[in-house]
């Protein structure tokens, strides 16, 4: 037995995974220290602080790593069945969970803020202004972003009958995009920022985020390169997509010059109209691709595993995914309507985004036809019900998105809490819901465990829904009334109401939202519960077989 040790030892030796990843960080550690030494702002230098304590940190987990794994690496199968990777997963599942906790507390904060200002606390880093893009990429990034990995990876891995590609690089890309999370949201509380929306890191944090992306899309591409089942399952199209364009958007809504690399200031080498024409064309397409695309990914697989039934319309799956993928691109200049964006562009967008109705109501039918011969399941798993739903509001968001981009619908629309309510009627019911039914699935499955409670997911579903409905209208009531008192003209032609006027008619439906978020908080509480009493229970003796036939492409 000590011989065999002694033969593994000697005949171990480094991956250039493992050895090139060491180095690149080892260097990046010291690049950091040299930066954080010469940093202009205290600021930047505690983020090159953490670049440094982090990069030291994974380089020592990597050399521990090799000297307690065994001689050769995890197999690709085992008696013939695939080795799933569920490491990185499993993680990412769990930072999801955390994150959106996270997310959804600054969000009510900020709703309690609008509400009564005093919630700022007269303190500098929880001012509005930088507690907002601190919930927004809370959300839309940490917890949306690590739902889109941790289910990407499953769904990759079981529709392809591959282990992942790579031994470091799946834990690079969670390990590296949590980290990024960390960069950027630190980074708006202690006022770093580029003020372009969804987009608010600094340049440093935009690099970082570059190579990681990269590397998740080689994870990604890779496996599908390496699948054992000669299908290509729809899901895996829609992640693809959702990767590879917000690689393009980022690098090109991102292009900036830094003032020098001891300061955290950068320039964007875009300007005026040209900049939020960029800015819009990314904005308007991170919610195509990132929110859309990529859940799209999930609904595709998530709903027709759980109902164990096939996706109602292969074919519909494909065209809607090339219909969408074609026309999104083109939409972002709806965001700019009545601006210094050329007429003929502003045109163009509002063309393209009420086009975007059709496959995007395509893809809805598509999913909640899924359960034909299964709608019982929807009186009694509660799972199902929250994804079912989220389809539902994914629908009438699709609906009112495309309508709201008309001119004449816009002219009122604009600026006002109209677009917040449908913008959390699709983050809220769509993201959300789609993200919780996957975490509620992904975590007795990956887990091997039942899950705690059901009745608990019951609850969630409920509070969740009626906190949702309070947002959603109140902002509607408030954002149409907005509009209607900002345009309202005496008949000597000066403005009927002030500003001022305004705000004090809006303060009963800002308590309404905080009070929607609070219960919106609350289901996502119960959640989490669920899911740590979930893990605190024995494994189950066996994995549960999940017999599931994929339609074959038409």
């Amino acid at each position: 037995m000590a011989d065999t040790a002694v033969v593994a030892a000697k005949t171990k030796s480094m991956t250039i995974g493992e050895g090139g990843t060491a180095l690149a960080l080892t260097a990046l550690a010291f690049v950091s220290l040299v930066v954080a030494a010469k940093a202009y702002t205290p600021e930047y230098a505690l983020h090159a602080y953490l670049f440094t304590a982090a990069s030291a940190a994974a380089v020592i987990a990597i050399v521990n790593r090799y000297y307690e794994r065994a001689a050769a690496l995890p197999p690709l199968t085992i008696d013939g069945k695939p080795n799933y990777n569920m490491g990185p997963v499993k993680f990412a599942t769990i930072a999801a969970v955390v994150w959106g906790i996270a997310g959804f507390t600054v969000g009510l904060w900020a709703a309690l803020e609008l509400a009564f200002p005093a919630f700022n606390l007269d303190l500098p880093w929880f001012s509005f202004g930088r507690i907002r893009p601190l919930h927004t990429s809370a959300v839309i990034f940490a917890f949306g972003g690590n739902v889109l990995i941790a289910t990407s990876f499953y769904v990759v891995q079981r529709t392809c009958r591959a282990r992942l590609v790579g031994d470091i690089a799946p834990w690079f890309v969670v390990l590296g995009y949590n980290f990024f999370i960390v960069i950027a949201g630190t980074g708006y509380l202690l006022g770093i920022t580029q003020s372009k929306e969804y987009a608010e890191p600094e340049w440093y944090s935009d690099l970082w985020l570059t190579v990681v992306w990269v590397v998740y899309l080689l994870v990604y591409l890779g496996t599908v390169m390496r699948r054992t089942e000669p299908h290509i399952y729809v899901a895996n199209w829609f992640y693809l997509a959702f990767i590879l364009t917000i690689a393009v958007l980022h690098l090109g809504n991102n292009a900036a010059v830094p003032v020098s690399l001891f300061s955290s200031k950068s320039y964007i080498v875009w300007s005026g109209v040209q900049d939020a024409m960029v800015q819009w064309w990314y904005g308007h397409n991170a919610v195509g691709f990132f929110l859309t695309a990529g859940f799209l990914g999930i609904m595709y697989y998530f709903i027709p595993k759980r109902a164990d039934r096939p996706v109602y319309s292969y074919r519909l799956s494909i065209i809607h995914f090339w219909a969408l993928i074609f026309l999104y691109i083109w939409a972002g200049p709806h965001h700019l309507h009545y601006t210094a964006l050329p007429d003929w562009a502003q045109t163009l967008g509002m063309t393209f985004s009420i086009m975007l109705w059709m496959p995007s109501w395509g893809g809805m039918i598509n999913g909640i036809m899924t359960l034909s011969g299964a709608w019982d399941k929807l009186r009694t798993d509660p799972v199902l019900r929250m994804m079912v739903v989220s389809v539902a509001f994914y629908g009438m968001a699709t609906f009112e998105g495309p309508m709201m981009s008309v001119k004449a619908v816009n002219s009122l629309s604009h600026y006002t809490d109209w677009t917040i309510g449908h913008v959390h009627s699709g983050a809220l019911g769509w993201v959300g819901y789609i993200s919780f039914g996957a975490i509620y699935c992904l975590v007795p499955w990956v887990w091997n465990r039942k899950l705690y409670s059901m009745r608990l997911v019951n609850w969630h579903f409920w509070i969740s829904t009626i906190g949702i409905v309070l947002y959603i209208t109140a902002m509607w009531v408030s954002g149409i009334m907005q509009g209607l008192m900002w345009r309202a003209y005496t008949a000597l032609g000066f403005l009927e109401y002030s500003f001022v006027e305004t705000v004090q008619a809006m303060h009963p439906f800002y308590e309404i939202r905080a009070l929607g978020g609070a219960l919106y908080l609350t289901g996502a509480l119960l959640m989490a519960w669920n899911i740590w009493k979930t893990l605190r229970t024995p494994a189950l003796e066996a994995a549960p077989t999940r017999a599931f036939a994929m339609t074959p492409a038409e």
